[in-house]
């Protein structure tokens, strides 16, 4: 491996600010390299976290996983990551996507690749201090300049599942998280088709571009229940995704169907409810599919699996264990992940 593993958490901001604050600095503490902070509909602010995990950590990058541009405009994006890099003395992204959860607030999503397209330009002429005067498809702008203008680049990351938008990715991208939510040698490889033709029409490289993988991290030593933990998400994108090597039969599959269904919440919620017999329908095997979950050597090992398919960075959305607050849960993942990282680091210098 020609550069360092980097390895980001995500934290879904389900809970205090002064608890994100706190796991802010275990994701430090433990040695994660980059934070990232959810922005959902009806959770608390995003931004707002952004900020307060900056000042309450020193070394970690800082970020948005993902925003968008029409629940924010942006100028007002980058407004806010102009702040954020000056708050965290140069430790921000800026984490852009199509949005999710926006259509059951009425929030329209029209054209997301011009809308990621124009938006990542006015941003980007915006944090070099130019006058942004603008008739685009999606966003006109009369005049806009921001009044403090950071020192340092901020680096735009593009996540998505998208060909389109990893076409995107690669033609103006630092990095791209690719959110397949699936991993076999097919998928990434053909996610990395989409980015290379991103890049050969902006005229760069691939290596230009920090590739991660989403992962969906749980861990706890009683590795039962972490794996139990992650069940309806691993059961929600089973049946969104439908991934053909995962020979189910179809009356289970549709059994799983009716199960996810009858839920109510999202599936990172505390309060998450759905029958008790997905534990049944979804085996532990399905869930390694779509989640590194268990104990820590068990961890260690899927993650090993995902290295293996060439990646130099890991974007772990992290999954509370679920036998107390979310804030307890997450702290669990945290720390207990924590312990192994120097491992996880020694394997990926040895791929």
């Amino acid at each position: 491996m020609n550069m360092p593993l980097t390895i980001e958490a995500e934290i879904t901001p389900g809970m205090s600010p002064q608890e994100v604050t706190h796991l802010a600095t275990l994701v430090e503490e433990v040695g994660f390299d980059r934070l990232g902070i959810s922005d959902v509909p009806s959770y608390p602010d995003c931004f707002q976290l952004q900020a307060l995990c900056a000042l309450a950590t020193k070394r970690i990058m800082i970020g948005s996983l993902v925003t968008n541009p029409y629940s924010h405009h942006p100028v007002l994006l980058a407004s806010a990551i102009a702040t954020l890099q000056e708050v965290s003395n140069g430790r921000a992204f800026l984490g852009l996507g199509a949005g999710a959860g926006l259509e059951d607030i009425g929030i329209a999503q029209p054209r997301p690749v011009a809308a990621l397209r124009e938006a990542m330009g006015i941003i980007r002429d915006l944090l070099a201090g130019r006058l942004v005067e603008r008739l685009g498809q999606v966003y006109t702008i009369r005049k806009a300049k921001l009044v403090r203008v950071p020192e340092q680049a901020v680096p735009i990351m593009i996540g998505t599942r998208s060909p389109q938008t990893m076409r995107l990715a690669g033609e103006h991208a630092d990095i791209a998280v690719i959110g397949a939510r699936y991993w076999s040698p097919a998928i990434v490889q053909r996610y990395r088709q989409w980015l290379a033709e991103g890049t050969t029409r902006a005229g760069r490289r691939m290596d230009d571009i920090e590739v991660a993988p989403r992962l969906t991290l749980c861990v706890s030593q009683d590795g039962e229940l972490a794996k139990r933990s992650v069940k309806f998400y691993a059961a929600y994108y089973l049946t969104l995704l439908k991934p053909n090597d995962l020979a189910l039969a179809p009356t289970h599959l549709a059994r799983i169907e009716a199960a996810v269904q009858q839920a109510r919440g999202w599936y990172f919620d505390a309060d998450v409810q759905y029958p008790e017999e997905l534990h049944e329908l979804i085996s532990d095997d399905i869930v390694a599919r779509f989640a590194i979950a268990g104990t820590p050597s068990e961890c260690v090992q899927q993650v090993k699996r995902i290295l293996d398919l060439g990646f130099t960075s890991l974007s772990m959305n992290l999954a509370a264990v679920r036998h107390g607050s979310m804030y307890d849960g997450l702290k669990e993942t945290i720390t207990t992940f924590g312990a192994v990282l120097p491992e996880v680091r020694r394997l990926a210098a040895a791929v």
